[in-house]
């Protein structure tokens, strides 16, 4: 691998980089060496993360090495080196005021993205790098390594003839650096010293390999469950964990969530602490998100920061993951439900006490030590969350149900009408977790403790916050609690459940329902507290961070380092256009007050059935939001326009759930590798699960339209009061006036969203693609200046649509006749959901082509639809299947002639696997909302079309003329010199109108006659 120098540290990368990729890494070694932050910005596709592990690692290799080299030239005292000075050992160290003398003092590094899927990419490309911890090897300590490796010394020392030169590489002259190897620190002997320990954080959900604890239902109950049995030594998983953790399998390989998985199961050892053991020893350790920004999940998991290397990948959606960590929402459902599986126990825990018999649970034998509390705490936890519904529903709202906000510090005012306060928070957490503890594992109606948890969790969060930072003038700088909002309004869900009738319910209870809400607005917030735990540099990268400055502004915290890199690309690899007004002259908007408007829709649609007509293989559309997409949906659908866009590439929609996405993303993958295809489109949403972690490289994503500015709702109370917070703030200059004002902001929001689905397009060195803007909007300025760097200097704003689509064609002519062709995909890309890693997205059953569906109705009337009440319309699976073949055919691909024609369409009539047909969602969304009433067409059948040899020009000659005499017995003999005169027509013009328009007439009186036409215009693959 080349070996390259950048700010005196050697970087092994796997090829020769990229200038743009040098620029990264030595900025990413500034941050490390300076211990200062940074945001930086990489297009996707530009290998930021490849950049990140390598140099990240290599630093820390070249601090190891400065330690072992001084060890070394200090204690030989520059008598195995006499020409080398003392002094220039180390430097790099000592020149960036790093006081790192031990090996000890090298920093962790801590690698987080938003989700495992995520994270597992990341492990993926440290296997490829040459830092790769060895499967197994047998090594020295750190210091031998370095010394072997810096070449100092060989068993040719033996033999040198210096004075007193020892007769081994063992012997006087040589204890010097015996003495460092013996005191180096010990190292399990299955890793090599000089590759990194690598550890990957994750749930027990995710890692826990016990059948019981497997089957809670909820995350909550696995992690008390889990606590009890680890406690009592009753899990034989766990009881493995500090005898098998050193053995070679386990210790010396990387291990993502799954290899730990099947790695515990074979071994019997508990996954979920295994790789908590490692964490201890590891250099870099893999984790998401919240396991950092979260006080409650950094404490769970043990996590020490001081002195590491933090680095965010993917930190677009950091801003969000810091409010959210640091928020919650308390229904009326919540303390309803909870205060349900209280009146349990404590009707439980009374009837065992009157019996004058323990409960089970009390058994000495048992390995549960049952519930430690007596009576009256559970009966004053009780009272507790009573009184806390009572203050909530004390509250006065104003009868127009926008709900009431108050400052950050009234939640300290209202838990203590409830008596929760910083001296009574610890007894009650300690009480909720008895009691969850107590119930987990055991089944009907005591596994519903969610809503004790999620009380037990509010309060680690209300209580984080210590009320002396509430003033700007507190040693923290900006206010904790300056951050945060109380926002109380009603509920919505009307989620209450049944009424309680014993005497301690209170009559709010047959009100309405109040939401408290307690919203923090500063990501600021956790960063400091990050950096109050003495992580030593934050890096935070995406490809998505545009405008940076805005973004840093947001963090509030300092970032001397800041980058935006361009692509790596070439011009001719990227088409950005535009496009404010559709192919009649529409104005083309997603503003709120036109978005559906008729006008608006029905030349958006016309739009994108024309784009969809030249760029090749897959196209991806992305609309604002669910609401708007199947909106425009049912307006294309009621007006024919989804039909014929389904007529030019089949169209696949990103369903709410995730359940379905997988089979989706799936089909759509195939659709567009299958031979001969020319592509299909997906519509999905910005900030959808689409918009980011998924491969739309080279065919999958050759285009990518994004048809309005994904504004977040402004009408939403979060929303609403996130600007005022950030008006406020500027307004009174908080922390030197760096804050955006709330309209910067939301505009923020928005091009961001559209940023994360332009990265779609691009994602390798040799892919290209085109962008469409298709709102007006973008046509400013000031919106075009949110957009990333790398490409601002490609957009180009189109007065007339014509000169659109006549560019994109020729851009993609020049790039498919320049550009590599993207080598075959063996197998379907891999599919991520949300947390969930989809394992490889397999292809539906074989890849299929699909017929087309046109109406032939103007030409033969038994062509029509069928009726509403024909058997195929009335399966409403049928619906959900209907794809119609690509337009145009490529000319090599048509059959030539009519005989060839006939013979084509006989054999994909007769191809077999028509059952094996793989249902797939298509136009999904609009299925579900189409109306009973409404006449549906007939049933339209998916084929599988098998690659049929060429005919056998016999055969074919036999069955043309057979059908050339059968419609010469039916016709008179004008019309049939008609007939043949309209073939020889077609065969030199290619005029399907032409034919269709002569032969109609000839057989369309005659409804026996209508067969032969049938067979006549299969000639263009046209089923009745």
């Amino acid at each position: 691998m080349p070996k390259i120098v950048l700010n005196g540290v050697t970087v092994d990368f796997p090829f020769q980089p990229y200038k743009c990729q040098q620029e990264y890494m030595t900025k990413v070694l500034e941050c490390l060496q300076q211990k200062v932050n940074g945001i930086l910005e990489s297009p996707t596709g530009t290998g930021k993360t490849l950049c990140l592990l390598c140099t990240t690692l290599a630093w820390r290799e070249h601090l190891r090495d400065g330690i072992s080299a001084r060890k070394i030239a200090e204690r030989a005292q520059g008598e195995l080196f006499p020409d080398r000075a003392l002094s220039s050992w180390g430097n790099a160290a000592a020149a960036a005021g790093d006081p790192i003398a031990c090996y000890t003092d090298i920093p962790k590094i801590i690698y987080a993205s938003r989700t495992h899927s995520q994270l597992t990419q990341v492990i993926n490309e440290l296997r490829n790098t040459s830092y790769r911890p060895p499967a197994r090897l047998l090594a020295p300590s750190y210091a031998w390594a370095t010394f072997l490796r810096l070449g100092h010394v060989s068993v040719t020392l033996a033999s040198s003839g210096r004075r007193g030169s020892c007769v081994s590489p063992y012997g006087s002259r040589c204890r010097a650096t015996l003495w460092v190897l013996e005191t180096a620190p010990p190292r399990p002997t299955v890793l090599s010293p000089t590759r990194p320990k690598v550890c990957v954080l994750g749930s027990r959900e995710q890692l826990c390999i016990h059948p019981e604890v497997k089957k809670q239902e909820s995350n909550h109950l696995q992690i008390h469950l889990c606590r009890k049995k680890v406690a009592s030594r009753s899990c034989h998983f766990y009881n493995n964990v500090e005898e098998k953790s050193l053995e070679q399998e386990l210790a010396s390989p990387i291990l993502d969530i799954e290899d730990l998985v099947k790695s515990g199961s074979k071994h019997r050892v508990c996954p979920y602490y295994l790789s908590r053991n490692l964490k201890q020893q590891a250099d870099i350790i893999f984790m998401p998100y919240n396991y950092l920004l979260d006080a409650k999940s950094r404490r769970a998991h043990n996590i020490d920061l001081k002195g590491t290397v933090v680095i965010f990948d993917e930190a677009h959606n950091v801003e969000k993951m810091c409010e959210e960590s640091a928020s919650f929402d308390l229904t009326p459902h919540d303390l309803a439900s909870g205060l349900d599986v209280i009146d349990q126990v404590l009707e439980e825990q009374t009837k065992a006490a009157q019996q004058g018999e323990p409960h089970p649970e009390f058994s000495t034998d048992s390995p549960s030590p049952g519930l430690n509390m007596e009576l009256e705490d559970i009966a004053k936890l009780k009272m507790i969350l009573l009184r806390l519904e009572g203050a909530i529903d004390a509250v006065e709202l104003p009868g127009d149900d926008s709900g009431v906000t108050k400052p950050g510090s009234y939640i300290f005012e209202l838990f203590a009408e409830a008596q929760i306060t910083f001296q009574t928070k610890g007894c009650i957490l300690d009480s909720l977790d008895q009691i969850i503890q107590h119930l987990a594992g055991r089944a009907g109606v005591f596994t519903n403790t969610a809503g004790l948890q999620k009380l037990a969790d509010i309060i680690q969060i209300v209580f984080s916050v210590d009320p002396s930072e509430g003033s700007p003038g507190s040693p923290a700088g900006l206010g904790a609690l300056q951050s945060y909002k109380v926002h109380i309004h009603p509920d919505a869900g009307h989620r209450r459940t049944a009424q309680r009738s014993d005497a301690w319910s209170t009559t709010a209870a047959r009100k309405r329902g109040k939401v408290l809400s307690y919203w923090c607005f500063s990501p600021g917030h956790s960063m400091r507290e990050l950096l109050r735990q003495g992580v030593r540099s934050l890096i935070l990268t995406s490809g998505t961070l545009a405008p940076v400055s805005s973004f840093a502004l947001e963090m509030q915290i300092p970032f001397p380092v800041c980058l935006e890199n361009p692509h790596i690309i070439d011009k001719h690899q990227i088409w950005v256009g535009v496009v404010p007004r559709g192919p009649d002259g529409a104005q083309l908007s997603s503003a709120f007050d036109r978005r559906f408007s008729e006008e608006c829709l029905s030349s958006l649609g016309k739009a994108l059935g024309n784009i969809a007509r030249v760029v090749p293989y897959g196209l991806l559309i992305f609309f604002p939001s669910y609401p708007v997409m199947e909106k425009s949906l049912e307006f294309w659908r009621a007006r024919d326009l989804a039909r014929k866009m389904e007529a030019l590439k089949p169209l696949f929609v990103e369903p709410r759930s995730k359940g379905g996405f997988s089979e989706t993303i799936s089909a759509y993958y195939a659709r567009v590798a299958a031979p001969g295809s020319t592509g299909a489109t997906f519509l999905a949403v910005c900030r959808g699960k689409a918009s980011e972690g998924l491969d739309f490289s080279d065919t999958n994503g050759r285009g990518v339209i994004v048809t309005g500015l994904p504004y977040p709702p402004r009408m939403d109370p979060r929303v609403v009061l996130k600007m005022q917070f950030l008006d406020e703030m500027k307004g009174q200059g908080g922390a030197g006036g760096q804050f955006l004002s709330g309209q910067e902001w939301y505009r923020q929001q928005a091009s961001r969203a559209v940023n994360q689905a332009i990265g779609r397009v691009i994602r390798h060195r040799q892919d290209y693609g085109a962008v469409f803007l298709c709102d007006h909007r973008f046509a400013f300025a000031d919106a075009r200046a949110q957009l990333p760097s790398w490409v601002r200097p490609h957009v180009r704003v189109y007065d007339n649509f014509g000169h659109v689509i006549r560019d994109v064609a020729q851009f993609f002519r020049v790039a498919e006749r320049t550009m590599p062709a993207p080598a075959p995909r063996a197998t379907a890309p891999n599919v991520r959901e949300g947390e969930d890693a989809v394992s490889e997205a397999k292809s539906p059953g074989p890849l299929f082509s699909t017929r087309k569906a046109k109406s032939l109705d103007l030409h033969v009337p038994s062509l029509k639809q069928r009726s509403s009440g024909s058997p195929a319309a009335g399966d409403p699976e049928s619906s959900l299947c209907v794809e119609y073949e690509q337009e145009p055919v490529p000319a090599r691909q048509r059959p030539r002639g009519l005989l060839a024609a006939l013979e084509h369409s006989e054999q994909r009539a007769g191809s077999p696997g028509e059952e094996q047909a793989h249902s797939c969602s298509t136009l999904s969304l609009l299925s579900e909302k189409r109306p009973a009433e409404e006449p549906r067409g007939g049933r339209k059948k998916i084929r599988l079309v098998s690659h049929p040899e060429e005919p056998v020009a016999g055969a074919q000659m036999d069955r043309a003329k057979l059908f050339m005499v059968a419609v010469k017995q039916e016709l008179s003999q004008a019309n049939f010199a008609t007939f043949t005169q309209a073939l020889q027509d077609y065969k030199g013009s290619d005029d399907f109108a032409a034919l269709a328009a002569c032969l109609g007439p000839l057989f369309a009186e005659d409804p026996k006659k209508h067969n032969l036409l049938q067979g006549t215009l299969a000639c263009r693959g046209h089923p009745p």
